[in-house]
């Protein structure tokens, strides 16, 4: 008697074909494999390494620490935001380039003639090869900009301006690499 009183619970009965309708629908899942990042990245588990050569300082303007700088950046994020091993060379991914770029123009011309802002920009040309899948090579340039004011002499912002013109440029990079949206 308890036994027929058990199987006529309506509520066993759910939960007796739930549980082997979701253990079915949890195999294609767990069948194909796509590493994903809070980055947003996608990177395919082939892929373990990244090469990130220095990128030389080829702009007119040459600041000394701007190439290190950069590179470090670029080296920096990609190991803080994906699982990849940074290595000298021939990484599954390889990022190599150079610094093409670096002008200071003015911006807001005054009725006085004078600017009342002045723009640094920063450009970059990159070469991104992806050893596991050669559809996603890509080469191109990035550039960006900060505007400070005309006021303040550029040796007393160009670090704070180089770090954030800097960070914008490595996540743009970064973004058209790993992130396929």
């Amino acid at each position: 008697m308890l036994k027929q009183n058990f199987y006529r619970h309506p509520g066993v009965l759910r939960l007796a074909w739930i549980v082997p309708v979701m253990f079915l629908l949890m195999l294609p899942v767990n069948s194909c494999k796509v590493t994903y990042s809070f980055t947003g990245a996608s990177i395919s588990p082939n892929v373990k390494t990244v090469s990130i050569a220095y990128f030389p300082n080829n702009a007119g303007l040459i600041v000394p620490t701007l190439s290190r700088t950069f590179t470090d950046a670029l080296r920096d994020y990609f190991t803080s935001h994906t699982n990849l091993v940074l290595v000298n060379q021939n990484g599954d991914l390889s990022v190599d380039g150079a610094i093409i770029q670096y002008a200071v123009v003015p911006v807001a011309i005054q009725g006085n003639e004078t600017a009342a802002m002045n723009r640094l920009t920063i450009g970059v040309s990159v070469k991104f090869t992806n050893r596991t899948d050669p559809k996603q090579n890509w080469e191109t340039s990035f550039s960006r900009y900060e505007d400070y004011s005309s006021a303040n002499n550029l040796i007393t912002v160009q670090d704070g301006l180089i770090q954030d013109i800097t960070d914008y440029l490595v996540q743009d990079i970064f973004n058209k690499a790993v992130v396929n949206w």
